[in-house]
C-alpha cells in the first residue's frame, strides 16, 4: 500500500461534469488499495454533505477555496503578456493551496503525487519539491492524468470565432498551453489520456490511455414518459464548447427540425447560462431550465438527447450519461469524440445542419429506431465503460511505476 497525494480542481462530487467522473472512479478505485489523500479546490456552491460524501471511501480530503474574480482573469491575461504562460494556469495560482501541500508533504513523506487535470500541473510539481525538502531528499513519483490536450478547447474555439480580436487571444492561449502542456507532461513518470487521439498529440513513451468511465450499478434506466417531441440538451453552460454548441443546434438546426417536426421543444439544462443562451428562450419552443436538482423529469420527457459540439476535446462524458439513462442520442463527430461507439447502432452523427437535423427528426418520428437506440446505447455502455472493469488499467500504470520507483 502506498501513500497517494491525489490533487484536483474539481472536488470530485457531486457528478454533474465529466472532469468529476473521470476524478471520481479513479479516486475510488485508488483509495480501495492505497492510502490516498484528497487535496480539492472548492466552490462557492459546494456544500459539507459533499465533502462528506468523498470521505465515506476516502478518509482523508482537504479542501481549499477556488478564488475566481474579473480581477484573477484580468491579472492572469495581463501575466500571460509578460511571461508567455498561459492564462488559465496563472488564474488558478492560489497561495493557500500551496500552503496546504507545504503542510500536507510536511507530515506526510508520499510515494505518489497524482495530478488530476492538466490544471493540477504546477501543483504537483510544487508537491514534488516540497516533499523532497521536507524528506531529506526522497522524491515521490509523479502521475499526471490529462484526460485530454487542454490546448485543442482553445484552438477550436478561435476556428469558429467571429471576433477577430478574441479568435487572436484563443490562438495566442491554445498555442502557449500547447507548449506548456509539452513542456510540463515530459517531467511525469507517467501520464495518462482517456482517448489514443490525446495521446498520440505528444507522442510520449511514458503515456497510457484509460478511457472515463461509469456505474451503470447505481444508474438505472429512465422510466419514458408519454412522447413530447422533446430534445434535451445537457452540461455545465460555462464552458464555452456547451455554449457554442447551443448556439448553433438553436439557430442552424431547430429551424430545419420545425419544418418537419413543428411541435418539437427543445430544453437547455445546466448550470449558469450566460444571457446569449437565456435569449433563446424568446422562443416559447426553447426552454433554458438552467440548474436543475433533479434531472429525472427532463430525462424522463426527453425523446432524444444532443451533443452539438464543434469544439472542445477529449472524451464527452455526457453520451456515456445518455447510453446510462438509456436515450437516444444524436452528436456531431466531435461530440462523439474519442469514445468506442456503433454509429448508426448507438449513436447517430452527423456533421452539419442539414443533416443534424435529419437524425433529429428520425429519432423523433421513428419509434422503432427511437427504442433501438435507447436499448443499444444502455447495453454498449455496461459492456465497454464499466469502471470496476476498465479501471484495472490503473493498477497497471501503479505497478509500473512504482516498480521503477522502488531504486530511487
Amino acid at each position: 500500500m502506498s501513500r497517494v497525494l491525489f490533487l484536483t480542481q474539481v472536488l470530485p462530487w457531486p457528478l454533474d461534469a465529466g472532469p468529476k467522473v473521470r476524478a471520481y472512479y479513479v479516486l475510488r478505485w485508488l483509495a480501495a488499495q492505497h492510502e490516498v489523500t484528497l487535496l480539492s479546490f472548492v466552490r462557492d456552491d459546494t456544500r459539507p454533505e459533499d465533502v462528506a460524501h468523498l470521505r465515506t471511501f476516502c478518509p482523508r480530503v482537504e479542501v481549499t477555496p477556488m478564488r475566481r474574480s474579473l480581477w484573477r482573469n484580468l491579472r492572469a491575461g495581463l501575466g500571460s503578456l509578460l511571461t508567455r504562460q498561459p492564462a488559465v494556469i496563472l488564474r488558478d495560482d492560489v497561495r493557500e493551496m500551496r500552503q496546504c501541500i507545504d503542510r500536507l508533504t510536511a507530515e506526510t513523506a508520499f510515494d505518489v503525487i497524482h495530478a488530476d487535470q492538466t490544471s493540477m500541473v504546477y501543483y504537483a510539481l510544487y508537491a514534488r519539491d516540497r516533499a523532497v525538502a521536507h524528506q531529506s531528499g526522497s522524491s515521490p513519483a509523479l502521475i499526471l492524468d490529462a484526460h485530454n490536450a487542454l490546448y485543442r478547447v482553445p484552438e477550436r474555439l478561435a476556428g469558429v470565432e467571429r471576433n477577430p480580436l478574441i479568435r487572436w487571444a484563443l490562438r495566442r492561449e491554445a498555442h502557449l498551453l500547447q507548449r506548456y502542456e509539452r513542456d510540463t507532461y515530459k517531467r511525469f513518470d507517467q501520464v495518462v489520456f482517456v482517448t489514443d487521439v490525446d495521446r498520440q498529440l505528444f507522442g510520449l513513451q511514458n503515456a497510457f490511455v484509460i478511457p472515463i468511465c461509469a456505474d451503470p450499478d447505481s444508474t438505472p434506466v429512465v422510466a419514458r414518459v408519454a412522447r413530447s417531441h422533446t430534445i434535451l440538451h445537457l452540461g455545465t453552460m460555462f464552458w464555452p464548447p456547451n455554449v457554442a454548441g447551443v448556439r448553433w443546434f438553436a439557430q442552424e438546426v431547430l429551424p430545419l427540425v420545425h419544418r418537419d417536426v413543428p411541435e418539437a421543444r427543445f430544453v437547455v439544462v445546466g448550470k449558469d447560462p450566460p444571457a446569449e443562451v437565456r435569449s433563446l428562450a424568446a422562443d416559447p419552443r426553447i426552454e433554458v431550465a438552467g440548474y436543475v436538482p433533479d434531472l429525472g423529469p427532463h430525462l424522463a420527457a426527453a425523446d432524444v438527447f444532443i451533443v452539438p459540439l464543434s469544439t472542445g476535446g477529449g472524451m464527452r462524458v455526457k453520451i456515456l450519461d445518455a447510453w446510462l439513462w438509456g436515450l437516444p442520442v444524436v452528436s456531431t463527430p466531435i461530440g462523439a469524440e474519442g469514445l468506442a461507439m456503433r454509429p448508426g447502432r448507438n449513436v447517430l452523427l452527423a456533421g452539419d445542419a442539414p443533416a443534424f437535423a435529419a437524425e433529429v427528426v428520425r429519432v423523433l418520428t421513428d419509434a422503432g429506431l427511437n427504442s433501438r437506440l435507447r436499448t443499444a446505447g444502455r447495453a454498449w455502455v455496461e459492456a465497454t465503460y464499466d469502471w470496476r472493469v476498465a479501471y484495472r488499467a490503473v493498477d497497471t500504470v501503479y505497478g509500473r511505476l512504482l516498480a521503477r520507483g522502488s531504486g530511487r
